[in-house]
């Protein structure tokens, strides 16, 4: 058995930074050009590692779909943790949230325009085809849930985060299929679902 797959070449403080470094290589492929765009070769010319430095810590294309995975997942959290760390500091100051459900839409949806979202999509749509990245997102998805869970509850908005979350994405395959703007989609749309007012045709 090789080190990449039993697990142990990571065990190293060097190692583990390898490791990572190579995780965060393979998700940024998968985000920028998707799934299929996953090998090692590819993987390690992003990283600035040598193609023996990749097969060492990933031996199989699964692991470093599932590593790529797990590094996207990590990314999510943080950008969802740090809109919910922003609006505890607000209220800490007594700065009450204007526009709450824009501030879910945030959370969940990545930074950037209409175009980055829609790749960001795409990608998530593409990752259903690879099992291993697939099984390594819907791993994570617990962790954004309970971020939004908590950022919700901090809003109190009455909505669970699985269905914030579907309302969201439902509403940005839909906007982002019409041409209409996605983030004022998405916002209007879970505002009727807390039955603040009708969406927007």
């Amino acid at each position: 058995m090789t080190p990449g797959a039993s697990g142990t070449a990571g065990g190293t403080a060097k190692g583990v930074r390898r490791r990572a470094e190579l995780a965060r290589a393979a998700a940024d492929l998968v985000r920028e050009e998707g799934p299929a765009a996953l090998s090692h070769r590819a993987v390690a010319a992003r990283a600035g590692l040598s193609l023996s430095a990749t097969t060492y810590y990933y031996a199989g294309l699964d692991d470093l779909a599932a590593a790529a995975g797990a590094a996207l997942v990590d990314a999510w959290v943080a950008h969802a943790d740090a809109v919910l760390t922003h609006v505890r500091a607000r209220a800490a100051d007594g700065v009450a949230v204007e526009d709450p459900a824009a501030v879910v839409v945030d959370a969940v949806l990545p930074p950037g325009d209409d175009a980055a979202v829609r790749a960001h999509y795409e990608q998530l749509l593409a990752a259903g085809r690879v099992p291993a990245l697939a099984a390594a997102l819907g791993a994570g998805r617990a962790r954004l849930d309970a971020v939004l869970a908590a950022l919700l509850a901090e809003l109190r908005l009455p909505v669970p985060a699985a269905v914030a979350l579907g309302v969201v994405d439902g509403a940005v395959v839909a906007a982002t299929s019409e041409g209409r703007p996605v983030r004022d989609a998405a916002r209007d749309l879970l505002l009727a679902v807390l039955g603040a007012r009708e969406p927007l045709r």
